[in-house]
């Protein structure tokens, strides 16, 4: 058997479903990448210094008392292309907070896409039944103009629309630019460079429904798709979706859990976040093993990986023609795994979660050559799951 058959069946447990068709061109309007995350927090203040200490972020902005936000603080934070914002709500009787955080714990309130035409989008969108949060509106300050418009996606998430091509602030109008930590500085820089994919979580025979949504409201079409009968372990499986806009600069992961002997990590999230909702957020990197280095020398707990999982893959390394340049060892002892196809690989790892409640983690990912989501790591990254979850006795 030559080494190409040798990968073939050596890959076929991981087999996945590349669409390689885009469908038609959208009627105008172009989504060109994330703009920010905004996550509602119990504590914006503290929330944003525990990304700065330990992932590496630096302060952007600040909203709050000071600049005349009575209702809430905000406080945007950035590392290279990636912007977090953390929300709090200053009066007690802020009942949409209230009720948010009540039910879902810290975690993503809106994803915002950067837009070109956002009168289009947002036009088609409604036409097609979107539902409504914030019809089109504009702030401005002395940096000029954004324009913003607002509907909401998965369960309590919304989606933000935003037109900064007349504005020159550091972010958004009514922030303050602030200063970092001095200590902060003292600690090793985080090369993370821009969000890769976030991934959303839904409850069971939900994501063809999203998928379609993302469809028919936003224009995306299907990228990448594994179903149960590919990734599972003995306990539990999960079936998953990549949506993606025309340029495939945003990639929206959608995940659903699928039956098994006992409770999946999916259905593990949706219980503890009250349905659906964001679970993680992928980092992209193009040196993973200073990254990791670097924040694990920062505090940052990351799922183990069995030795037995590095044993295997050298194996497979050995009768496949792929060249990974990184040196294994160092991999290993950093927990990093490592999925390829002919064409490439990919390396990844992930968080430990980001809060008390079992939901949300963060993704560190390298590609090199290679456009998937790391189905060859489902199982060993399922199963480190299953460890923490038999701690927690979700199981």
């Amino acid at each position: 058997m030559n080494r190409i058959s040798h990968l073939r069946k050596l890959r076929a447990y991981e087999k996945h479903t590349t669409y390689s068709k885009k469908g038609l061109k959208p009627n105008g309007g172009q989504f060109l990448n994330f703009d920010h995350v905004k996550f509602w927090v119990g504590n914006a203040k503290q929330a944003a210094s525990f990304y700065c200490a330990r992932m590496g972020f630096e302060p952007l902005g600040y909203n709050g008392l000071e600049t005349g936000s009575r209702c809430k603080a905000a406080h945007a934070i950035k590392l290279n292309k990636i912007i977090f914002v953390f929300e709090s709500a200053y009066e007690p009787d802020n009942e949409e907070m209230a009720n948010h955080l009540s039910r879902h714990g810290d975690g993503v309130r809106d994803i915002a896409f950067n837009v070109k035409d956002i009168d289009t989008i947002f036009k088609i969108a409604k036409c097609r039944g979107a539902k409504i949060i914030r019809e089109l509106w504009e702030e401005k300050d002395k940096y000029g103009v954004v324009r913003f418009a607002t509907l909401q996606t998965y369960g309590d998430t919304l989606h933000t629309f935003i037109d900064r091509t007349k504005y020159n602030g550091i972010f958004l109008p009514g922030f303050r630019k602030i200063e970092g930590d001095v200590i902060a500085k003292l600690l090793p820089p985080i090369n993370l460079n821009f969000i890769d994919h976030i991934v959303g979580n839904q409850p069971d025979q939900q994501m063809e429904p999203i998928a379609k949504w993302y469809e028919d409201l936003l224009q995306f079409h299907r990228f990448w798709s594994v179903d149960d009968s590919q990734l599972h372990t003995e306990f539990s499986a999960l079936r998953s979706i990549v949506m993606t806009n025309w340029e495939e600069t945003v990639k929206m992961p959608i995940n659903e859990p699928a039956f098994g002997k006992k409770k999946s990590q999916i259905q593990e999230y949706v219980e503890y976040y009250g349905g659906a909702g964001v679970q993680h957020i992928a980092l992209n990197t193009d040196d993973i093993i200073t990254a990791i280095s670097n924040l694990r020398l920062r505090g940052v707990e990351f799922l183990s990986v069995p030795d037995s999982y590095y044993k295997i893959l050298r194996k497979r390394l050995q009768l496949s023609n792929i060249n990974v340049i990184e040196d294994l060892d160092i991999l290993q002892k950093l927990q990093i795994l490592i999925d390829y196809d002919e064409n490439g690989y990919l390396l990844q790892i992930f968080t430990k979660n980001m809060q008390d409640r079992p939901t949300f983690f963060i993704e560190v990912i390298q590609r090199c050559n290679h456009n998937g989501f790391g189905a060859g790591n489902f199982q060993a990254l399922f199963e480190a799951i299953e460890i923490e979850q038999a701690k927690r006795g979700n199981l």
